[in-house]
């Protein structure tokens, strides 16, 4: 059964707001399985827009990556995020 990925590209505006928001949505990623890839680093755009936060976070499947992305734990830490920045946030499904 292929993996599933949540993928983010982030501008974060305000750090120490960003900050809990990252530690909230780690929490709910450990209680749906997710194992980050990338998270942050060192990076370069080699074509289009770039954001210079960078976030692939790995799970078991598909449904596994969309029910956190769904889920009332994530919810809770996006709350936290407003206004702290700008986020891309995609459900992939891998090879």
């Amino acid at each position: 059964m292929p993996k599933g990925y949540v993928i983010a590209r982030a501008k974060v505006t305000n750090a120490t707001q960003w900050a809990a928001y990252a530690a909230k949505a780690g929490e709910a990623m450990k209680i749906y399985g997710g194992t980050p890839i990338v998270r942050g680093g060192q990076m370069t755009v080699a074509e289009g827009e770039g954001r210079a936060r960078n976030v692939v976070i790995e799970f078991k499947d598909f449904d596994a990556a969309k029910a956190y992305a769904n889920s009332p734990e994530y919810a809770e830490a996006r709350k936290l995020r407003e206004g702290a920045g700008e986020i891309d946030i995609v459900v992939v499904e891998g090879m």
